[in-house]
């Protein structure tokens, strides 16, 4: 059965085309498997909550009649602004107006949230842009330059609230630097969530076209309920396709994580547990939970354009498995730099089992792509990176925020694969995890963190280690813990080119633990690590009676790696036991990103450089299996991956040139 919405409808109808609703979330209460929900052009100022589940065969479908034209939003227009003093003005709204979620009272916070000042989930929004929130009145007034902020002009437009509690009124005021509100396209958001079940299990929900924006979201960390613009919550089976996600305060799409009661927040509000034992507690309690490869996961996000969050664009602990991110523009998060802590990226994912982020265009984020914990079965590829990094060097770090980087995986036991990536920002890799494979990328920026920023250092100068699940093959259930050896790395047929200036390698704390910040490109950071023969050979195959604790030792020693069929470029190091690699020596390579009428391409000289170079092709057996999970490296239906398709999808012959396309030429289009 087909539904109709059409908020310019005379009056609200039955959802008949003759009589439609006026309001989705109507529709949403009585649509049922197989139904379509079909929602006229128009901006629908509501929260839509859908209660009915679909079926696998017969799913309920919400579309936009025309691409974009259905707007979900969670803003109010902001009307009756009065001019308080000089280019500040004052609203005042009364507090019944925002019912039982006040976005100007409710805080930002939750665990791993470390930024160090007072925000609010509220927002003003002028013209679709957000407003800098201060910490006091005469700030706003003022309206300086936030020094912290990825785009300082913006900055100067700022907002302040304050309860009147004598008139029950919220107070909102904004510095709009000259520009009369009451002109001008003003919002504020008052709604917490756009598309997003309030109950979890409502499977098989197709949404499609739609833009939805201005929600008022709070944090959304892994051992809590995980707050979206808009997500499945705890479902199975979405697809959100062809939609414009944007301005949620913290993430814009979520696949993560139900609220737990006995889980939630738990260090914020009780202390007596370390950060990351929490973490354990919630995948283990998942279990009992319904988190199983049966009930849980298994979305499709496609096609989406996602920009202007300040968290993440998606985010999702454990409710992400199985699921497909693909072909989609992420871009400008957390530009603002206002909120800070752990869990800021264009896509950050805990437990990414058998998630597939493949052909998104991801830049201008904190980060581009972070996967923590358990990201066993993960492939990133063919994803093209640049810009995510601060527009300026001189720009501080806010005080709790994360340094940058084109994909960083934490302590993952894998296998997590990375291949046939484009990765031009200052930093390509961040691995302080093990069990990682990079192939066919192609690096102007280092890889970092090997061998470090797994363990928390204590005041009494030890270690705490940090000991993350690892599970069944291609299930949820937890087949074992384990603390970080490091190493178990696989590193083929990659392009590395020194593109900035090596500074020494220091030293950084990051949340907390240690990481080595390398910006020598290559795979020299590698060398501290053996090979399979040199590990193997201390493991006494051929003895009888085998001594366990003479091996104790080597049980938490580093693991081997494997590296091989690389390319290195203006200085690029190779590791010490890499045979089977191209160093060039004469010339300088270079790598321009050309963006032309909303498309891109890459302009280099690399293939003339490499002049003829090719390597081995490799798949699923080249790259082994994982040390910890015991899992290969290959497809979530455990299919080897043959590794003969480039970054386009052409096709490798006899032999492979390194890096992620399959034939020579001095453009791609990317």
């Amino acid at each position: 059965m087909k539904i109709f919405v059409n908020a310019n409808a005379c009056k609200d109808g039955n959802g008949t085309k003759e009589s439609p609703f006026k309001h989705i979330n109507d529709a949403a209460q009585v649509a049922m498997p197989g139904d379509e929900v079909i929602v006229a052009p128009g901006v629908y100022r509501e929260y839509v909550n859908p209660k009915n589940a679909g079926l696998e065969d017969a799913r309920i479908t919400y579309r936009s009649e025309e691409p974009l034209g259905a707007v979900i939003t969670g803003a109010e227009k902001a009307i009756g602004w009065k001019q308080f003093d000089g280019d500040t003005w004052v609203l005042r709204v009364a507090n019944s107006a925002f019912g039982n979620y006040n976005p100007y009272t409710t805080l930002i916070k939750g665990d791993w949230y470390f930024g160090p000042f007072v925000r609010h989930t509220g927002a003003v929004y002028l013209n679709d842009r957000q407003l800098y929130e201060t910490q006091t009145l005469e700030d706003c007034l003022k309206g300086e330059v936030y020094i912290h902020s990825w785009e300082p002009e913006w900055s100067v437009y700022k907002w302040y609230t304050e309860q009147d509690k004598e008139t029950n009124e919220t107070v909102i005021y904004a510095n709009f630097k000259g520009k009369n509100p009451n002109e001008e396209n003003v919002d504020i958001n008052v709604r917490r969530n756009c598309f997003m079940p309030s109950e979890t299990g409502v499977n098989y929900i197709t949404v499609s076209g739609f833009s939805m924006n201005k929600a008022a979201t709070n944090w959304a960390p892994p051992a809590a309920y995980q707050d979206g613009l808009m997500g499945p919550h705890w479902s199975k089976g979405w697809i959100i396709e062809d939609c414009e996600i944007s301005n949620s305060k913290c993430s814009g799409i979520s696949l993560g994580k139900y609220y737990d009661e006995a889980n939630d927040h738990y260090f914020t509000y009780k202390h007596v547990k370390s950060a990351t034992q929490m973490e354990r507690d919630a995948v283990c309690r998942g279990q009992y939970h319904g988190w199983t490869k049966e009930r849980i996961g298994h979305h499709i996000v496609r096609r989406c354009h996602i920009h202007h969050c300040e968290q993440t664009g998606i985010v999702g602990r454990m409710g992400c498995v199985f699921s497909t991110i693909e072909d989609n523009h992420i871009h400008h998060i957390n530009n603002m730099q206002e909120l800070a802590g752990a869990e800021v990226a264009g896509i950050k994912l805990h437990a990414a089992i058998d998630v597939t982020i493949r052909r998104n265009h991801i830049h201008n984020c904190t980060m581009g792509i972070w996967c923590d914990w358990q990201a066993q079965g993960t492939r990133i590829s063919q994803n093209l990176f640049f810009e995510n990094n601060a527009p300026d060097e001189n720009i501080p770090l806010v005080p709790g925020g994360m340094s940058s980087c084109d994909v960083f995986v934490e302590v993952s036991h894998g296998p997590t694969l990375m291949d046939h990536n484009v990765c031009l920002s200052k930093l390509s890799f961040k691995l302080a995890s093990q069990g990682c494979a990079l192939v066919h990328n192609l690096c102007l920026g280092p890889v970092s963190s090997i061998g470090s920023g797994s363990d928390m250092p204590l005041s009494n100068g030890t270690m705490a280690p940090r000991y993350t699940p690892y599970h069944i093959q291609h299930r949820t259930e937890v087949a074992g813990m384990m603390t970080f050896l490091h190493g178990d790395d696989r590193v083929y047929n990659n392009i590395f080119i020194q593109n900035w200036p090596v500074k020494p390698l220091e030293a950084k704390e990051d949340m907390g633990f240690i990481m080595f910040d390398n910006q020598e490109q290559g795979t020299r950071i590698f060398d501290d690590f053996p090979t399979y023969d040199e590990w193997i050979v201390h493991f006494e195959l051929d003895n009888p009676e085998p001594s366990m604790f003479k091996m104790q030792d080597y049980h938490f020693a580093k693991l081997p790696c494997w590296i091989s069929g690389n390319a290195y470029f203006n200085d690029a190091k190779a590791w010490k036991h890499e045979d089977n690699k191209y160093v060039c020596e004469d010339g300088k390579a270079y790598v321009n990103l050309i963006e032309k009428d909303g498309k891109y391409e890459i302009e280099t000289n690399v293939y003339d450089l490499l002049q003829g170079w090719t390597t081995d092709l490799i798949d699923s057996d080249t790259l082994g299996m994982a040390f910890e999970p015991e899992q290969r490296f290959e497809n979530p239906d455990g299919t080897p991956i043959f590794f003969r398709e480039d970054y386009a999808g052409d096709v490798r012959s006899l032999k492979a040139l390194p890096g992620p396309f399959a034939n020579a030429a001095k453009k791609f289009t990317v």
